[in-house]
């Protein structure tokens, strides 16, 4: 350890503990919050189905930066550089269209565990666990932008038979890795301009998820959630998939809710919302994104927004209930480098909110003592968190502070620039 980074952290430890907070405390807790890293940040969203489609379902990457990963080795292999960066033990979150195929054409309803098994042994291998995802769109069957909703029932069936697919692979992952993996529903369904019949696709997304929750998992190895979104690109007008009906569904129904912090209005912050749902959900999943103006995947930084998430967690003492994924695809700059501020950031803000003098706080907001309360969360933001952020990667024996900026230049030229 070095003796600065030691230093500044013992004296940070003395300034928290004057406001009554316990550094230690905090740095175990956040050993606690793995955040799972989402595998389509590598290679834009493409997948190893077909690597001449074109991405579909309202979402795009964009920016051609040099050296996104081509295969499952180079994807893996950047996964794991930008794994030696964060501190801490994290989760790698795999679509449905990553598969190992070796090759063969394997159509979406055909998929099983023995395509994902390269991937399990991967993990084990390098200490990660596993999160899934059904991929809805970027194929011929969903290429009018409806899915589990669809008009025709023989393509219903095609997807419900994917999604169920999906279940049992992430069933498979969770039991192979001793721990829950988290498998989210997405789909792009909805449509670019007016629909009368509004009812008949929300009533056909309903039916085909009461027949994909009919096939039954083991709750120990796998957990389903489901995701709304209010819209997409080319889907302007309706979304079948809307938050209401997903937090309806999701709640009669005892099935998470996905929030994702692009899939809303860009007046709504799903900060705000995570309380609200744990009062009527064991659980809940957090899609950590960054949107400017409308869903846009930008990288995540260390923002307001993602303080305030991090601290409802924390306030509602949710660490053991709330998810923590990233979903950004940024393909104009070092896709490594992507990867690791956006979870650096992440990490921080769940630092800045455990350190967070809650107990004063409440004692002075019980006493209506509201300048107090200001006065001193205000004082909080400037507090010596860094300064434990820093200790933290030392201790994980992780490149300190921007340092690891040079790191990523070296894989660049050494690795991904040869692509």
């Amino acid at each position: 350890m070095n003796d600065k980074i030691q230093k500044s952290f013992d004296l940070a430890v003395e300034q928290y503990a004057a406001i009554g907070v316990d550094v230690n405390k905090a740095l175990e807790q956040l050993d606690k919050l793995p955040i799972s890293l989402h595998c389509w940040q590598a290679d834009d969203v493409t997948g190893f189905e077909n690597k001449d489609g074109n991405l579909t379902g309202g979402i795009q990457a964009t920016g051609n930066y040099p050296g996104k990963a081509r295969t499952i080795k180079e994807l893996r292999a950047d996964i794991d550089k930008a794994m030696e960066l964060i501190p801490g033990n994290h989760r790698v979150n795999i679509h449905a269209f990553y598969g190992d195929f070796g090759g063969e054409s394997v159509d979406r309803d055909q998929i099983e565990p023995k395509h994902f098994q390269s991937w399990i042994d991967w993990a084990k291998e390098k200490g990660y666990k596993l999160d899934f995802n059904a991929t809805c769109f970027s194929h011929d069957k969903s290429s009018d932008g409806l899915t589990l909703s669809h008009r025709d029932p023989a393509i219903r069936q095609f997807w419900i038979d994917h999604v169920i697919q999906s279940r049992k692979i992430a069933e498979e992952m969770g039991r192979q890795l001793g721990s829950k993996c988290m498998h989210n529903i997405w789909v792009p369904d909805g449509s670019k301009d007016l629909t009368v019949n509004r009812l008949q696709y929300r009533q056909n997304l309903k039916d085909s998820l009461d027949q994909i929750f009919e096939y039954k998992t083991n709750d120990e190895y796998m957990k389903d959630c489901i995701e709304s979104k209010v819209f997409g690109i080319g889907l302007e007008n309706f979304t079948v998939g809307s938050h209401e009906f997903y937090m309806g569904y999701g709640i009669k129904n005892n099935i998470p809710i996905t929030l994702d912090a692009g899939h809303f209005h860009p007046t709504e912050i799903i900060s705000d919302k995570i309380s609200s749902l744990l009062l009527f959900s064991s659980e809940i999943m957090l899609h950590v994104t960054r949107s400017i103006r409308w869903d846009s995947d930008h990288v995540v930084i260390l923002n307001e927004e993602l303080v305030a998430i991090a601290q409802e967690i924390v306030r509602a003492d949710a660490i053991d209930k709330v998810h923590v994924g990233l979903d950004y695809f940024d393909a104009s700059i070092n896709r490594i480098g992507a990867y690791v501020v956006g979870v650096r950031a992440t990490q921080k803000a769940l630092l800045q909110a455990l350190l967070e003098p809650l107990a004063k706080l409440r004692e002075y907001e019980a006493k209506g003592q509201n300048f107090e309360r200001m006065a001193l969360l205000e004082e909080a933001k400037s507090m010596p968190w860094g300064a434990i952020y820093n200790y933290y990667c030392a201790k994980k024996e992780v490149i300190v502070g921007e340092s690891y900026i040079a790191d990523i230049q070296q894989y660049e030229k050494d690795v991904t620039s040869k692509r």
